[in-house]
């Protein structure tokens, strides 16, 4: 038994993802980098995900607080129901950055949850792009969760006057 430690030890240094390396330059590329972002976060692999994000990472959440790198790792490291659907992405690519502009879809247990549009800026290091900054948007309609209906109209004043409640749809 203390022989199988120090191997188990080894093989969780030395089985660790390894950061690939000649990325291409191109669109097609960047997209696949998005869409292993999200693999990795439904998979809870954070070596996969340390890949892509830069040591100096950030994003802007909804809420329009900034989360870091290591609170994004720690966030995937941890078991959650709900995934994420990549959609609408387009890359941009300007020499050694580049941006991915997509919308994604959250869902928790099956259950639409938000509908955002993302901006993801790359910029090419050492072989491979690597993500410096983040920033996520939910559309009105997904933050509230509700739709819109009209409960009254009126004229006030000479003015048209709507009065609009929320449903819980």
């Amino acid at each position: 038994m203390r022989i199988m430690i120090p191997i188990l030890l080894l093989c969780s240094f030395g089985c660790a993802a390894t950061c690939p390396k000649g990325q291409a330059k191109d669109q097609t590329t960047l997209i696949q980098v998005e869409r292993t972002w999200v693999g990795a976060e439904a998979k809870h692999d954070v070596a996969a995900l340390g890949c892509i994000l830069a040591d100096d990472f950030e994003e802007v959440s909804p809420n329009g607080s900034l989360i870091d790198r290591s609170a994004i790792l720690a966030n995937a490291a941890k078991p959650h129901d709900d995934h994420y659907e990549v959609s609408d992405m387009h890359a941009h690519i300007y020499g050694d950055f580049a941006y991915v502009r997509g919308k994604s879809v959250k869902n928790d247990n099956g259950v639409h949850m938000d509908k955002a549009r993302f901006t993801d800026v790359f910029v090419y290091r050492d072989g491979r792009w690597r993500c410096v900054a983040g920033h996520e948007s939910n559309f009105p309609e997904a933050r509230k969760g509700t739709h819109p209906i009209l409960q009254d109209a009126h004229i006030l004043g000479g003015k048209f006057v709507m009065q609009v409640a929320r449903s819980g749809k």
